[in-house]
């Protein structure tokens, strides 16, 4: 797959088969997480990977799922995700202005995983002080967000946005995301021109 088919294909995942993510695999996500683009090249972003079985539970009781379906978005019992990366901000480096830094290194990690067959989805509605608590993160850390992974138990698709930008599912459990078309946000050279 290319790096268009990548862009392209990748949708979040909320139902996740309950099948381990071997640990190099998780570690290879960090990695081009941490080479993503910083300003500065300040490289205020660091990682704590949650695999442990332990833990899982509680990393996922922090989280809110899929605000437009809930509680039908929401992983069900043997749908929850296998592993998480908990991306933190550490502000001795930077306290402010990151979010540029996050975005470009999820991204990375959602395309990586998308390439090595596992599904994902970015979590920013967290629970901050508890998972600090579960996760014995220092106070010069800020929780940005969470990501969940796992091997993807659903295939969600794309449909032209009409007039809402709510996703649902239908009768079969497929969810349907809706997208503004390419001609409502493309302009040539000056706004307004197609």
């Amino acid at each position: 797959m290319n790096v268009y088919e990548a862009l392209t294909k990748r949708r979040t995942i909320r139902k996740f088969l309950q099948q381990k993510i071997p640990h190099q695999i998780l570690t290879k996500l960090v990695n081009v997480g941490r080479l993503a683009p910083s300003g500065s090249n300040l490289q205020p972003i660091e990682y704590v990977i949650i695999e442990d079985d332990m833990l899982l539970p509680g990393v996922f009781s922090t989280l809110s799922w899929a605000g437009y379906i809930a509680p039908a978005g929401n992983p069900q019992p043997g749908e929850e995700p296998v592993a998480y990366i908990a991306v933190l901000v550490n502000k001795k480096i930077k306290e402010k202005d990151y979010q540029r830094d996050v975005g470009a290194a999820v991204q990375n990690i959602l395309l990586a995983a998308l390439e090595e067959g596992i599904g994902s989805c970015w979590i920013g509605s967290v629970a901050k002080n508890k998972l600090r608590l579960l996760l014995n993160l220092p106070g010069h850390l800020i929780i940005d967000s969470v990501i969940a992974l796992g091997y993807p138990a659903e295939s969600p698709v794309v449909e032209e946005m009409n007039d809402s930008i709510k996703y649902w599912k239908d009768e079969q459990g497929t969810l349907h995301v809706p997208k503004r078309g390419l001609e409502d946000i493309c302009h040539l050279n000056r706004y307004g021109v197609k």
